[in-house]
Parts: C-alpha cells; sequence; structure tokens
C-alpha cells in the first residue's frame, strides 16, 4: 500500500452551511458538487469531501457525537507566519465557529487553529522544517 491520503471526508451536519463556508467564504471550487456530497481538490493527489451526515452514517456506521472537538485536525501550512495570521483572518470573515491565535512552537513553528461550521478543526500552520517544505506548493 503507497504511503499517501487520497480523500479526507468530514461527514457535516448541514451541507449548505459547509459549503458556503468552504466555497463561498474561503473561496475553494467546488470539483464535484451534488445531492449529498461536495468534492474540493485540495492538492494535486487530495481530495476533500464533505458529506451529508446521514449519508456518511448509511454507508460507515453511526458518527459519535460527545461534546468537544473531533480527535483529529486537518492541516494547511503556508510558507510564511503571515500567510498563517492571513489564513485564520479569512476563515474567521467566513464564519469559523473557533479561530485560535496563532502562536509560536516548541518545535520551531507558528501554528494557529480554526473550526468549520460542524467543529473540525484546521491547523494553519509555518514549518520551517524539510517536512513542512515538502507539502507546499
Amino acid at each position: 500500500m503507497d504511503q499517501r491520503i487520497s480523500f479526507l471526508t468530514l461527514a457535516v451536519d448541514d451541507l449548505d452551511r459547509a459549503r458556503r463556508f468552504y466555497v463561498d467564504g474561503l473561496g475553494w471550487h467546488p470539483d464535484l458538487d451534488v445531492d449529498d456530497v461536495v468534492m474540493l481538490a485540495v492538492g494535486e493527489h487530495v481530495v476533500l469531501s464533505l458529506w451529508d451526515a446521514a449519508s456518511f452514517e448509511a454507508e460507515v456506521g453511526p458518527i459519535d457525537r460527545g461534546p468537544g472537538c473531533a480527535p483529529f485536525t486537518v492541516a494547511h501550512n503556508v510558507a510564511t507566519r503571515a500567510e498563517v495570521d492571513a489564513v485564520l483572518a479569512l476563515a474567521r470573515d467566513a464564519g469559523a465557529s473557533f479561530v485560535g491565535q496563532a502562536s509560536e512552537r516548541e518545535w520551531g513553528g507558528y501554528t494557529g487553529y480554526f473550526a468549520d461550521p460542524d467543529g473540525h478543526r484546521w491547523e494553519v500552520a509555518w514549518n520551517p522544517g524539510p517536512i513542512g517544505e515538502r507539502v507546499l506548493p
């Protein structure tokens, strides 16, 4: 099996709200937009899939809806500290339900977080190391 991610699928409670956030708010362009799913190419070989929660559960199984944030984050790496702040401001303007202040991290990077309308946490990161440079376009 190749070491890569092809799709990241987020089950969303309100697909129209998610569409407004990602497409209208953040300015991303859908590659597929049908009744119960919106798919957005987010890299050369990576797709973010926003799937209506009921349709998701019908195929995958029940979603754990306990309190707190989901036990994962999605990362969006950028080339500079200033870009971290700019992306967090864009998310705030788009209606992100949570936007944390960016800060210097002990490992040498600069990161902050926002949450989409369903609470999925996104890390916006400037990572000065080789692995961080590897993921930049």
